[in-house]
């Protein structure tokens, strides 16, 4: 309650008026009752600050208590959190659905009556884990509920108060039904995602066999024409020489028989013979040589490392794709003789077939195409090494892909024109073979795509 002014209030006083004079005892009563009045309004003050702060501190907690209670009620998995001696103390709305129950009624009931008989995780065995201070992980429950025994995978860890002391055990399951559906999709998608790539790796095969019995059959063509064309001759050099020898068994005159040798002309096909078997052999032989090398390039032993000749394998690999592909490439090949790599020959050669390839796909539509291969021996802190470069005079790997071309199902080509395999399945060859592949554009042009092999022998 307002009090007067302390000097108008003491002047007034009957003992101010009865004595006439200053009255110190008076002054410090009013000095007084203003220090009483000033820790009064001090007091309400702090009084005041209080109270909103208390306000601000209730609205602070309404709203966490409100943010945690949306958590919980939003959550799908069940959470049951109990004390140390295995009592419930709050659940969610999903285990109130799940046990058919409001949260009142199963707050304050032992886990145990949560669980069924046949679970394989008991809440004895909670507790001791809790007693253990270990975390529950992946463990397999059954809850009790009204339409009969669920599993469910649950994790767990122990509730701690602000002092830092256990105080209880929370649990979060999720039905095993819903994660054997994940699991179940994950796998069934892992698996198309398998044949997929099993398709993919496969074309990729197929268009590799078919380049393959392309640039072979292309080979085999010009000595079987050889040797073709000669076994027609010998077959009429021999029908000559039969006649010209049925004459002679006849008994016919010298004269007769001059005249028969020149009609036949025995003389010149006598000349022609050894020329003609020789140029059978030969064709023979380089049909041989065709069919050893297919037999040494489509051998499977992975393991089996052998020092080959790196030149017969790149002049294998060009004559087999490069030439039936395109008659009018310029091609140069300059490997040094006697250079050799480490490895299987017959991967190596798959792996040449694709980048003559992927340069002759480059040099379509092109004028004065061009396909430059160079090998030579390099030194290093990685041993010695042998390199063959594949250069082409089409118009180089754009920068934006140069760094992506090795990767998988990453191609440049057309539609149908390629699976993007060829290059990452070479660059896996190479790394298997401790060697590496290289991709560059060459400063006059085109692209460069280097293999990098371990060196076998001496330059």
């Amino acid at each position: 309650m307002p009090m007067p002014e302390g000097k108008d209030f003491l002047a007034d006083s009957p003992l101010a008026l009865a004595s006439g004079a200053p009255d110190f005892g008076a002054v410090d009563a009013e000095e007084a009752w203003i220090a009483v009045i000033r820790k009064m309004d001090e007091t309400y003050a702090e009084l005041v600050r209080q109270q909103v702060e208390l306000e601000e501190k209730n609205a602070a907690l309404e709203e966490a208590q409100g943010f945690i209670a949306g958590l919980l009620g939003s959550m799908t998995d069940v959470l049951i959190a109990c004390d140390l001696a295995g009592r419930v103390e709050q659940v969610n709305l999903a285990a109130e659905r799940v046990f058919g129950q409001l949260a009142d009624a199963l707050t304050g009931r032992p886990l145990a009556a949560l669980l069924d008989p046949s679970s394989p995780t008991s809440a004895s065995d909670v507790l001791a884990t809790a007693a253990r201070r270990q975390r529950i992980a992946d463990r397999e429950f059954t809850l009790a509920t009204p339409e009969g025994p669920q599993a469910v995978s649950v994790n767990g860890a122990l509730r701690f108060d602000p002092r830092g002391r256990p105080v209880g055990v929370v649990l979060v399951g999720r039905p095993i039904g819903e994660l054997r559906a994940a699991y179940h999709a994950l796998a069934n998608a892992h698996e198309h995602l398998k044949r997929t790539q099993q398709q993919l790796v496969h074309a990729e095969k197929m268009a590799s066999l078919g380049r393959l019995v392309a640039g072979v059959a292309h080979e085999l063509n010009n000595p079987i024409s050889f040797v073709y064309g000669n076994a027609h001759a010998l077959k009429r050099y021999a029908e000559r020489l039969i006649a010209y020898l049925d004459a002679v068994h006849a008994g016919a005159d010298a004269a007769a028989l001059a005249r028969t040798r020149g009609e036949l002309r025995i003389d010149r096909a006598l000349a022609d013979i050894p020329a003609t078997l020789a140029g059978m052999l030969e064709g023979a032989e380089r049909v041989r040589d065709i069919v050893a090398d297919l037999r040494r390039f489509s051998s499977d032993k992975r393991e089996a490392r052998e020092v080959f000749d790196l030149g017969s394998v790149v002049r294998s690999a060009v004559d087999w794709v490069a030439k039936s592909q395109m008659p009018d490439l310029a091609i140069r090949v300059a490997i040094p003789e006697g250079l050799e790599a480490v490895g299987h020959p017959g991967h190596i050669h798959q792996v040449l077939m694709n980048l003559v390839q992927n340069a002759v796909d480059a040099l379509e539509g092109r004028p004065d195409p061009r396909l430059d291969i160079t090998g030579e021996r390099l030194g290093g802190p990685d041993g010695e090494r042998v390199a063959v470069r594949v250069r082409d005079s089409g118009p180089g790997i754009p920068e934006d892909i140069l760094g992506r071309i090795f990767d998988p199902f990453f191609t440049t080509k057309a539609v149908g024109k390629g699976t993007g395999l060829g290059l990452s399945i070479c660059y896996r060859i190479a790394e298997e073979h401790d060697g590496r592949l290289e991709a560059a554009n060459h400063p006059e042009g085109g692209a460069v795509i280097s293999l990098i092999l371990p060196a076998g022998g001496r330059a």
